[in-house]
């Protein structure tokens, strides 16, 4: 009887091992390269197969939240979903706010989480909780796996890594949930002989995933196609104003269009088109331009083409609004249409969209509307100059002015939420590179901040740039661990004016009885310790000329660190409305 007992437990913790390894092999076959996980005992199988697999970088990370955001920022370099392995019981949770960023930015993402097995459900079992569904909604796919066992044909595990991989990656593209029960043992012994199943012998044998296929991207939008082009035909003052793009291919074949039509290009920060020099008919500084309504007026449109992802700019926003129903494209079929004026909507790859309209459309010759935007861009952009140019103290834009300017080429840049990207979208410089780009704009919430970043650059395996508030860094703070092993150096560019500065552009700035505590939440700290305590370089330039030395010295470095900037909260409302005023005097 006891012998029984002992072949049952090896047998038990060798299939778990067992299934774990071919799942992992089968996302690495499938293109994943990249896992993040913290450790625990439930998913010791995941572990023990990802820590050993060669062609898989595995990235150790003590807190889950953090874990889980930096695959989201891999994923956003790579195109490809990464890893986010954890443990079950609340571990689980902590994956939640990646997961929400994920399902609303169009992200890949793959959690794969540990799961007690059936019969310990319910049952006040130490660390289990309901893990079925937990994600909800904001999963592409979910999978309550069984505990590994020899009934089950396991070319399962296989299929179903690959229909992970394919929903992660599906139109839309988002986050995918594979729950897997592990029965105790968890492990076999160390020197137990693994399993080997010889129905996958010619899967084992080769290198490819166990299920390949593919669809046509322009398939079934022929008559919206042809209703988009009869739109743009008509059009006597025509914009493409683009969102977030995902591809070179992409956002070349939107530059040959806006070529090819003559139409004014507005760019958003997140496109990747903002920033660097690129198509001349770009009108970057569009959202100071409307700051003046008169001028507003005089630019009203009668043909809107919205390529690519959501906009930056509310202005932007209220304008394209104003001025009638657009033509939209997007890969996928997420709607963003708050006003609920889009009439043609076409889904597709956008360079497919793009390249399609080239070949329909007449060539158009540049034309007074055109130059009527790009002499307005060409006002806006010498009056922030002249602007910035006068104030010798550190500020807030100027600081986005300055890293878009001097950053190097071939590096990344990170914005976060709340004024970080609106900077950047309203007062970045052409002057620079053209860095691949990257926000958490889906939500748009600063949570994760730190670790998204340091995935992006290890995605992009390149220096990255992060700009981003004191709020931003101390919810995250834990993941500046993640910075010091990272194998690119990451500058962070911490703004701190000691609170939320975004709200001190709301209407509740106003409620001065409540607003400083409740909304503006000073916090009166600095970050020199922060970084000393993760083994980051520290520096705290006091004018807008030392921070420019300070930030080109550290990006020729091979060392992360923190460039901490002071500012006043109030200064930097008066500092816009100030920038901004002359455009609004004709």
């Amino acid at each position: 009887m006891k012998a029984r007992r002992k072949r049952t437990s090896q047998t038990t913790g060798a299939w778990n091992l067992h299934w774990a390894t071919l799942m992992v092999e089968e996302f690495v076959r499938c293109g994943v390269r990249v896992c993040c996980l913290a450790s625990g005992s439930r998913s010791a199988p995941l572990a023990l197969a990802a820590a050993r697999h060669k062609k898989l970088t595995t990235v150790v990370h003590y807190d889950e939240r953090g874990g889980a955001f930096y695959a989201l920022g891999v994923a956003r370099a790579s195109g490809m979903p990464a890893l986010w392995i954890t443990t079950s019981g609340s571990a689980v949770a902590n994956g939640f706010p990646a997961v929400v960023e994920a399902d609303a930015a169009r992200v890949p993402l793959i959690l794969i989480t540990a799961d007690r097995p059936p019969e310990l459900r319910d049952t006040g079992a130490n660390q289990t909780i309901n893990q079925v569904g937990i994600f909800g909604r904001y999963v592409r796919w979910f999978v309550d796996m069984p505990c590994p066992t020899s009934d089950i044909p396991p070319a399962y595990v296989l299929s179903t890594v690959d229909h992970a991989v394919a929903r992660a990656r599906g139109m839309p593209a988002g986050p995918v949930h594979v729950n897997c029960m592990f029965r105790e043992p968890l492990l076999p012994a160390p020197d137990a002989r693994p399993i080997i199943s010889e129905s996958l012998a010619a899967w084992q044998n080769a290198d490819r995933p166990y299920q390949t296929g593919g669809a046509d991207g322009l398939t079934g939008i022929g008559p919206a196609l042809r209703d988009a082009t009869a739109t743009l035909r008509k059009a006597r003052r025509g914009l493409i104003v683009v969102g977030e793009l995902t591809s070179d291919a992409d956002r070349a074949a939107v530059c040959a269009l806006a070529y090819k039509l003559a139409w004014p290009l507005l760019p958003d920060i997140t496109s990747g088109l903002r920033l660097g020099d690129c198509d001349p008919a770009r009108v970057c500084y569009a959202d100071a331009i409307l700051a003046d309504a008169k001028q507003a007026d005089l630019l009203r449109p009668d043909a809107i083409l919205h390529l690519g992802g959501a906009l930056t700019s509310k202005r932007l926003q209220q304008f394209l609004a104003a001025a009638g129903a657009p033509v939209y494209v997007r890969q996928d079929p997420a709607r963003l249409d708050p006003e609920h004026l889009v009439t043609t909507r076409l889904q597709a790859v956008v360079g497919d969209i793009c390249r399609a309209l080239v070949s329909r459309m007449p060539r158009s010759a540049a034309n007074a509307w055109s130059a009527r935007w790009l002499r307005a861009n060409a006002r806006a952009e010498r009056r922030l100059d002249v602007g910035l140019g006068r104030i010798a103290a550190i500020c807030e834009p100027a600081v986005a002015r300055s890293v878009s300017r001097l950053m190097p080429a071939g590096h990344g840049l990170y914005a976060a939420s709340s004024m970080p990207i609106r900077d950047f979208n309203l007062f970045g410089s052409t002057a620079g590179p053209q860095p691949r780009i990257a926000a958490n704009r889906g939500a748009s919430g600063i949570d994760g901040t730190v670790a998204t970043a340091v995935g992006f650059a290890d995605g992009l395996q390149a220096p990255v740039t992060v700009v981003l508030g004191d709020l931003a860094l101390l919810h995250d703070l834990n993941s500046l661990a993640l910075a010091a092993r990272s194998r690119v150096p990451l500058t962070f560019v911490v703004i701190n004016n000691n609170g939320g500065g975004i709200f001190s552009f709301l209407p509740v700035a106003q409620h001065r009885d409540v607003f400083e505590t409740y909304f503006g939440t000073p916090h009166g700290m600095n970050f020199q310790n922060a970084a000393f305590q993760f083994g980051l370089e520290y520096a705290h330039p006091k004018t807008q000329a030392e921070f420019e030395t300070v930030y080109q010295r550290a990006t020729r470095g091979k060392c992360s660190g923190v460039i901490e900037v002071t500012t006043d909260r109030n200064a930097n409302v008066r500092l816009h409305a100030a920038l901004l005023a002359p455009a609004q005097r004709r």
